[in-house]
């Protein structure tokens, strides 16, 4: 019998993370609750590969959400975080994905709609593991107008400035990359970098594509390599023709 999928639930309202945990054992999967940050990093200290995912809370005694998901991310790149928070401002979530979130819940929440994105973030991230090691010689560095991009380090320079991208940014720049001068529909753009089903109504991809053009970009108003096309979706062009 496969093992089932571990999930770590960092929350401090007791109440609301039993129900979260009575949900999660609902649906089959094995779940662990702590109440801070220290408590968490503990657990993913001892042994990160037996988690697969991590709902986050941002309000927590001692260390906050925010700081829990950039040392996880010095640790971790991969293994998807799902912030759960009650605050619903715009600067919340960008700071959100700026720390490395991978999505973002505000309470409350429609339990069929946290469910949905559980399965999804599970889902597509066992997905992407298989595909890296079915392809091996995936694209690692990228050069266009004056960026110079590795993905396997992090490492990105625009002119000879170096510029911090997160991983949802560099998610999305390796996706443009490996599907160069292609129309890539909105819809694929949330079920492969996201991990959200493709109908869902929302404006991230946008406000991410405005992020990378104004990092690479030398007028982000007239973009040369992250165009919109209308009513179609986005393209990349890494060397566009300057006529």
């Amino acid at each position: 019998m496969a093992e089932k999928e571990h999930i770590l639930v960092v929350e401090d309202e007791a109440h609301l993370a039993t129900g979260i945990k009575y949900n999660l054992d609902a649906e089959g999967y094995r779940v662990t609750t702590v109440g801070d940050g220290q408590s968490a990093l503990a657990v993913l200290e001892e042994n990160i590969d037996d988690v697969d995912l991590v709902i986050l809370d941002l309000m927590l005694p001692g260390m906050s959400g925010y700081a829990v998901c950039e040392a996880l991310r010095a640790r971790d790149r991969d293994l998807p975080v799902m912030i759960l928070s009650a605050r619903t401002l715009a600067e919340d979530r960008a700071r959100g994905f700026d720390v490395g979130a991978n999505q973002y819940l505000t309470k409350p929440f429609d339990l069929d709609e946290f469910l949905s994105r559980v399965r999804n973030l599970l889902a597509f991230h066992s997905a992407r593991g298989e595909e890296n090691e079915e392809e091996p010689n995936r694209i690692t560095v990228l050069q266009f107008g004056e960026a110079a991009v590795n993905f396997d380090t992090f490492e990105v320079t625009v002119g000879d400035r170096p510029a911090r991208m997160t991983q949802l940014e560099m998610s999305l720049l390796r996706y443009f990359a490996e599907n160069e001068g292609r129309v890539i529909p909105r819809n694929e753009l949330l079920e492969n970098v996201w991990g959200l089903p493709g109908n869902l109504q929302t404006r991230a991809p946008d406000q991410f594509i405005s992020r990378l053009r104004k990092a690479f970009e030398s007028n982000p108003a007239q973009p040369k390599h992250f165009l919109t096309i209308r009513d179609a979706g986005y393209r990349f062009i890494a060397e566009p023709d300057e006529d």
